[in-house]
């Protein structure tokens, strides 16, 4: 089993679901942090809501062609065999996905964020400055019914920041593919 820690703790146990969130770098202000004592799984979503309430900060995910890259930049991940692609969403500020990694899992990141981040700063025509923040959540899936309780927070969660009326609606996200595959309009 793949651990290590930063600032958070990384476990990843071999042949598990992995529920990750990136968010952009400064998306989350110096001193912004969730009521002392919130168990994590409660701090995770104080600080979700935070990021999709967000009215000032870094949002170069609104923008159609930066979306773009990470909406490819996710299936060409799998494409490769990097991982299996699970739900995700693309959100203003932060993207959450569930994989199954079939590599080491900071080289994933690293490969998935860095590639990302260079075509991002390429579009937005910056030069050397971070994109991401450079610690992301993960959580390995412990069950079936863990992951369907992840892919509906994940689906719906433009939903509930006023982005879509349904998660089919949603562009930058699996509920959207999956509509538009079904041949649903």
């Amino acid at each position: 089993m793949e651990t290590y820690r930063r600032r958070l703790p990384h476990i990843h146990p071999p042949g598990k679901w992995l529920f990750v969130t990136c968010h952009l770098h400064g998306s989350i202000p110096q001193g912004i942090y969730p009521p002392k004592g919130l168990p994590a799984g409660r701090a995770f979503v104080w600080i979700d809501r935070f990021l999709d309430t967000a009215q000032s900060g870094p949002m170069h995910l609104r923008m159609e062609s930066v979306a773009r890259v990470v909406f490819d930049a996710l299936h060409r991940g799998e494409e490769l065999g990097s991982y299996e692609l699970g739900p995700f969403v693309i959100m203003a500020n932060h993207i959450h996905l569930l994989l199954l990694p079939k590599i080491e899992v900071p080289k994933l990141m690293k490969s998935l964020k860095g590639f990302t981040a260079r075509e991002a700063n390429r579009i937005l025509g910056r030069t050397g400055e971070p994109f991401w923040q450079s610690e992301s959540y993960d959580h390995y899936v412990r069950n079936s019914a863990e992951f369907e309780k992840i892919r509906r927070y994940i689906e719906t969660n433009p939903v509930k920041a006023g982005m879509a009326p349904s998660a089919g609606e949603y562009r930058w996200s699996s509920a959207w593919r999956a509509k538009k595959n079904a041949g649903i309009t």
